[in-house]
């Protein structure tokens, strides 16, 4: 039997991801199904001498779809391929509706019975041989975050069977499940472990919300704590002792003054290189990514994988779901914020898990607006927070303010009603290092191929425009706005200019301006709020529409005109 294609198929949470990345390795191909927002990853797998396609669709509950995920999937079911049906072991029962309907279709099918350790610790006990005859194919037990079965699931692939059987009703379906069930799975009598406890304080109310406020304050503590340690102990010596050398003696070489001295080193500071504020392309559009992003980004990603891994996000959701509501979203849209904290780039393509148009406005909306990224974070915190810690608090609770009452007026202005949350609770599990690893170094990958490339953009695009007169022009034309209703100097606009290609940078950019405390607050809280950064912008046009993202981009320059003029009245 030659495979060339193989389809991982189950219900959402159980565990395909894990099993993809075992199957193929971190190097995969992340896509959107054609014509469609839905994505799908894809990868190759080594089978003896012949390589195949693999493909992680996305996860259904059954063959009838309800929403565009369920539907790509059986759109892909429908193109043909072998299905790896992906069961979770302690949820039997429910998982096996779908396992049934792929039995009903012309397919071969084998099962991969996963989370295969967790059923010991809940005193699941299930016959496998049994649940073969039962059902007819294939049946490999696995694990897929510890490797447990995978090389046996490899073996056996040529063993999926094409049963056809005859198509059942719904009724006949839960029934023939519960036949199964009980043949193959007995249940003992055990103790509730402590995570199994700490699952159900951290989905109440009463408990959950004090929980989620310690988990979200030790996250960021520990984001901090880790990037900071990096910068102070690695990144910023390796920049002192190793590159300023070599960038002072390009400095003589090329002669201050001149046009490529100006790109590529940029200004002395004092008779000196200064990788902050010289804004050079070699000097700070090197160190600002590297040197002083880099290490924030590293720590959020491992922060969030370990969350992620964990089980912890969906309860997140569960919670916020009633508050998100007030804002025209369901719980789960705190995933998207969450993402776009560590990069708006990722949390604008996380929208996709909104299934409504009006959702997905509203939400990218919001991100581009209130939820600044880890990078502008990391600015505003080194330099703000250097006049004191309240100025900082200043600018993150205006944020937070503009997030509820830009939402709450979004919910009432649109037409339509946010919809219920339906999402899976996956148990607690403690996460296995080398998923979390695997997981963290593709997202340090694309934050480099994305952010570098237009930080250096950026910074060459600003210098020429200073060579060339051109900030002065635009400086002279938008001081009204800037003196006159924002109270900032006018060389602030070179700030606003840089925003739109990195808003890290430009925040990077008001520390040699010599700006008072107050407008250092309000040019901070203004390149927050007032544009979303090039990369996320072109992502936001492919999501919502060019229409869409005029409309949120109008919205986005008035609630910046009027935040800083606020600002500036009451500071």
């Amino acid at each position: 039997m030659k495979i060339e294609k193989i389809l991982l198929m189950g219900n959402p949470n159980v565990g395909k991801s894990a099993i993809f990345s075992r199957l193929t390795g971190a190097r995969v191909i992340i896509s959107n199904y054609p014509g469609t927002t839905v994505e799908f990853t894809q990868g190759k797998i080594k089978l003896g001498d012949e390589t195949a396609m693999i493909i992680d669709v996305p996860g259904t509950y059954t063959l009838e779809p309800t929403c565009k995920a369920e539907d790509v999937a059986c759109r892909m079911l429908q193109e043909g391929g072998l299905v790896v049906n992906v069961v979770d072991a302690t949820n039997l029962e429910r998982n096996l509706y779908l396992t049934l309907q792929l039995l009903e279709k012309d397919i071969p099918v084998i099962v991969a019975l996963n989370m295969w350790d967790d059923t010991k610790h809940r005193g699941i006990h299930i016959d496998i041989k049994k649940l073969e005859e039962q059902l007819g194919v294939p049946v490999v037990s696995t694990c897929g975050l510890t490797g447990e079965g995978i090389k046996e699931l490899i073996s056996r692939l040529p063993e999926a069977r094409t049963l056809n059987s005859p198509v059942s009703s719904d009724g006949q379906r839960w029934e023939k499940m519960g036949k199964i069930v009980e043949e193959v799975q007995k249940l003992t009598h055990r103790h509730h472990t402590l995570l199994e406890r700490l699952e159900d304080l951290s989905i109440k109310p009463l408990t959950g919300l004090p929980i989620a406020i310690g988990v979200v304050y030790c996250a960021f503590w520990v984001i901090r704590f880790i990037g900071e340690s990096l910068i102070g102990y690695l990144f910023e010596p390796l920049f002192t002792k190793l590159w300023l050398p070599l960038m002072m003696k390009l400095s003589v070489f090329l002669g201050e003054g001149t046009f490529l001295y100006h790109i590529l080193i940029g200004n002395l500071i004092g008779g000196s290189i200064n990788f902050g504020q010289s804004f050079g392309l070699l000097t700070s559009g090197l160190f600002v990514p590297v040197g002083m992003v880099l290490p924030y980004i590293f720590s959020f990603y491992l922060v969030l994988g370990i969350l992620e891994d964990f089980g912890y996000l969906p309860r997140l959701a569960v919670l916020m779901d009633n508050f998100m509501h007030h804002l025209g979203l369901h719980g789960y849209a705190i995933i998207p914020f969450i993402l776009g904290l560590g990069c708006n780039v990722p949390g604008a393509l996380a929208t996709r898990i909104l299934e409504e148009r009006r959702e997905k406005f509203i939400a990218v909306t919001l991100m581009a607006v209130a939820i600044p990224c880890m990078a502008q974070i990391a600015m505003i915190v080194g330099l703000v927070g250097q006049r004191g810690g309240k100025y900082v608090a200043v600018v993150f609770f205006t944020l937070f303010v503009l997030l509820v009452s830009k939402g709450l007026i979004l919910n009432r202005v649109l037409k339509g009603a946010s919809p219920e949350m339906l999402v899976e609770i996956p148990p607690y599990r403690i996460p296995q290092i080398q998923a979390v690893i695997k997981k963290l170094w593709m997202r340090l990958s694309g934050f480099l191929s994305e952010a570098l490339p237009f930080v250096l953009l950026g910074v060459l695009f600003v210098n020429i425009l200073y060579m060339l007169r051109i900030i002065d022009f635009f400086a002279y034309i938008f001081t009204p706005v800037l003196t006159g209703l924002w109270g900032l100097p006018k060389e602030a606009i070179s700030a606003l200019i840089v925003g739109f290609l990195r808003k890290d940078v430009a925040v990077g950019m008001l520390g040699p301006l010599n700006l008072t405390t107050k407008q250092l607050v309000i040019g901070s809280t203004i390149l927050a709020v007032y544009f979303p950064c090039i990369a996320t912008f072109v992502v936001l046009i492919r999501e919502l529409g060019v229409k869409d993202m005029l409309k949120a981009a109008l919205i986005m320059i008035f609630v910046a005109a009027s935040v800083g003029a606020i600002l500036n009245l009451i500071l």
